[in-house]
């Protein structure tokens, strides 16, 4: 049996962002998940860009890479899919040498090697600045994971443990060292526990906004409350770049996900249930514009 504290209903009031505004001038019904689902493909994409979401001084080159691929794979597994192949662009300072473009290329390379995709074209233009952007095409794995899935009674789960990456990127700005282990540095996808656990989830996405972010998407797109089992701290709430799975489990299916998850060593938390109340509402800052 899984004991819960008081039970409290978090309702914050958040303005609509400006991204928010500049999204819903699509009418797309393709819009609205992690990727875009095109019969048993999945398209998604992102941009990871200098000064918005790293600063050179904090990653190596091959770092920059590297996790600029994980950023935007990680939407792949999250909706239950496997990534095939990429179209890269990137905007290259005019000032880099060949040994730095050599460093940058290895860690996309290297996520190919461990994702098992390809990159298999793109643009590369000369800029100021290093911008990344990164459109990957995969292939559904069977039952896809969307926003939309959760149901009354649903119980909602986390992997990992959340707050480590707002925590470590205040210690960036403040120009202190962070350990390349963290998973501000390279970002945990728990492909296998996904693959393992999909059949047994009523919805899924991953966690890149911060948990309250990704939990008023869920409740919006599923259309029903969201009721947690205690407090959560703003640290661990509001904090973004974390790229766990936030997923939605039926109560029949419960004690099977928690033996999937023990047999992978992959930690857990069940943080609250599916309820007919008001949608659960995100406080925190928007994290774009």
């Amino acid at each position: 049996m899984i004991k819960y504290q008081k039970r409290v209903i978090i309702e914050f009031v958040c303005k609509k962002s400006l991204e928010s505004f500049f999204i819903s001038q699509f009418s797309s019904k393709l819009i609205g998940d992690d990727g875009a689902i095109i019969g048993k493909d999945i398209l998604v994409g992102d941009a990871f860009f200098e000064n918005v979401h790293f600063k050179r001084e904090w990653l190596t080159l091959d770092e920059i890479a590297y996790k600029s691929v994980i950023v935007n794979i990680s939407d792949i597994y999250a909706m239950n899919g496997i990534p095939k192949y990429g179209i890269l662009t990137v905007a290259i300072p005019k000032d880099f040498s060949k040994n730095e473009l050599t460093l940058l290329a290895s860690g996309f390379k290297k996520a190919e090697k461990d994702f098992n995709f390809e990159i298999v074209g793109g643009d590369t233009i000369s800029n100021s600045k290093l911008d990344i952007s990164l459109t990957i095409l995969g292939s559904l794995n069977r039952k896809p994971l969307k926003r939309d899935g959760l149901k009354f009674a649903d119980f909602i789960a986390h992997t990992g443990t959340l707050g480590k990456c707002a925590k470590d990127l205040k210690s960036l700005f403040k120009g202190w060292k962070i350990s390349k282990k963290s998973p501000f540095v390279k970002p945990i996808i728990r492909t296998r526990f996904i693959r393992k656990s999909a059949n047994l989830l009523t919805a899924g996405l991953d966690i890149s906004d911060g948990l309250f972010s990704e939990l008023s998407h869920l409740s919006k797109m599923s259309k029903i409350g969201i009721r947690l089992n205690k407090k959560i701290s703003k640290n661990i709430g509001c904090s973004g770049e974390e790229y766990q799975l936030l997923f939605g489990i039926k109560p029949h299916n419960l004690r099977e996900v928690i033996n999937i998850a023990k047999n992978l060593n992959t930690d857990i938390k069940i943080i609250g249930r599916a309820v007919r109340s008001s949608k659960f509402k995100n406080f925190c800052k928007p994290h774009h514009f």
